[in-house]
């Protein structure tokens, strides 16, 4: 009998997510156009942000649509964040101060602005900033109401990040650049039973001569010191596969092997394939763009509907027409797992009364006009925890005087909210809204 027969003969099925680490190359790209947002954001929180960044073997590209009147050092922006992610030796043949810096950005176009900007376009409103379809999903799954195995990968690689820089003697060997994949063992019934295979690779040094010892040092050290800290005992077995850097080293790693783009881990960033993916990438985009804003606001219908018992899983979908304030549709699935006596249809009906879905609506509702991206550019934009943060506020005063125009920059703390879609805020009113009473525990 064929060995295939053997591996998938006594399970019920089979389910593999992925994640990437913060110095994976499409991920620096990611950070750095977050970065950049997130420098406009805190200038000027009505700023057009539209930034793709490209980087390869000694060199970063910016590019984009920008329009703002904040001041931003986009070349100071790019090198900061790839300093923080840990790209700072040249031995690594990509770092911070030696790598050159391409920036072209230009404004956004004004066929664009003409349906974004409020009161320009055909509709009055503020419209979407462009068509399409945006997902969001929640599940009892795991406490991050997300689905395991992206969960668990997310979970894996920011502990295996958390050692490398801040406990270097555990793992002093670990380079930035990594990968992980796990695949979960489900029964019939969806629930997860074990955890079948998980695969790491991360990038090392090259510590000692013969690759074999090296590549058997770091399976020991994953083995007995990162997997324990994130992953429950019980979700593990003697026939879990551990497969630690299978092709034996990882030594060059980030964009010196492999170039890196924004927006190419839009599985990563949502919810590891469990769910559909409407195909807009969310870094570098300002809210007004609803690839990114409404798939926000979609993971917190689902999330919330879930918290509440209305269902134990939901998928949510919306659609937008350039322009046009208001979805051109809103689609519900419960599958099946619904706690109430509606339809999917008539859930997603009552969703719309409940929940006012234009843009600008949605952008004060998760108070979105703040710089806190740059967080989410790694290890998931779901599945994460709200976190307030303080950051300083710059706004430019431009005083006439006799010897002419003279700029002033006013200085001021503010507080903004991480990851708001995550908030569980909307849970009573839903229990209320959909009459239910029975309170169900994730």
């Amino acid at each position: 009998m064929p060995d295939f027969v053997h591996i998938f003969a006594a399970v019920s099925y089979l389910f593999t997510s992925e994640s990437v680490s913060e110095g994976h190359p499409d991920k620096i790209a990611d950070q750095i156009s977050d970065a950049v947002l997130d420098a406009v954001m805190a200038q000027d929180p009505y700023g057009r942000v539209a930034c793709e960044t490209l980087v390869t073997t000694g060199l970063v590209v910016l590019a984009g649509e920008i329009t703002t009147s904040a001041r931003v050092d986009y070349e100071e922006i790019a090198r900061q964040t790839i300093r923080q992610i840990g790209y700072n030796r040249s031995e690594l043949r990509f770092d911070a101060d030696s790598c050159g810096v391409i920036v072209t950005i230009h404004r956004q176009s004004p066929d664009i602005a003409l349906g974004v900007n409020r009161g320009q376009g055909l509709d009055p409103d503020l419209g979407a900033g462009d068509q399409g379809m945006m997902f969001g999903y929640a599940s009892r799954e795991t406490e991050e109401y997300m689905p395991m195995p992206i969960a668990y990968a997310h979970r894996i690689l920011k502990e295996l990040s958390h050692i490398r820089k801040n406990e270097t003697h555990l793992m002093p060997y670990l380079r930035p650049d990594a990968k992980c994949q796990v695949t979960v063992e489900y029964a019939d019934d969806g629930r997860p039973l074990r955890i079948h295979t998980i695969v790491l690779s991360t990038q090392h040094e090259e510590f000692a001569e013969d690759w074999k010892a090296m590549h058997r040092k770091i399976e020991e050290d994953v083995r007995t010191i990162l997997l324990p800290r994130v992953i429950p005992a019980e979700m593990m077995d003697e026939k879990t596969r551990l497969l630690v850097n299978p092709t034996g080293r990882f030594v060059l790693g980030g964009p010196h092997a492999d170039t890196g783009l924004t927006g190419r881990k839009i599985i990563v960033d949502t919810y590891g394939g469990r769910a559909p993916h409407g195909g807009g990438a969310f870094s570098g985009k300002d809210p007004t763009k609803v690839d990114r804003s409404a798939a926000y606001m979609a993971r917190y219908m689902a999330k919330n509907l879930v918290a509440a018992g209305i269902a134990d899983e939901v998928l949510i979908q919306v659609a937008y027409a350039i322009g046009i304030a208001r979805p051109v549709a809103l689609y519900v699935n419960t599958y099946g797992t619904a706690h109430v006596p509606l339809t999917d249809g008539e859930i997603a009906q009552r969703l719309m009364q409940l929940f006012d879905l234009r843009p600008a609506a949605i952008i004060e509702h998760l108070a979105l006009q703040a710089p806190i991206y740059r967080p989410t550019a790694a290890y998931g934009h779901m599945g994460r925890q709200p976190e307030t943060i303080t950051y300083e506020q710059i706004n430019c005063i431009i005083e006439q005087t006799p010897d002419g125009p003279r700029e002033h920059y006013l200085h001021q703390k503010r507080t903004a909210e991480t990851f708001p879609w995550e908030k569980l805020d909307q849970v009573e009113r839903l229990r209320e809204a959909f009459s239910v009473r029975e309170t169900i525990s994730n």
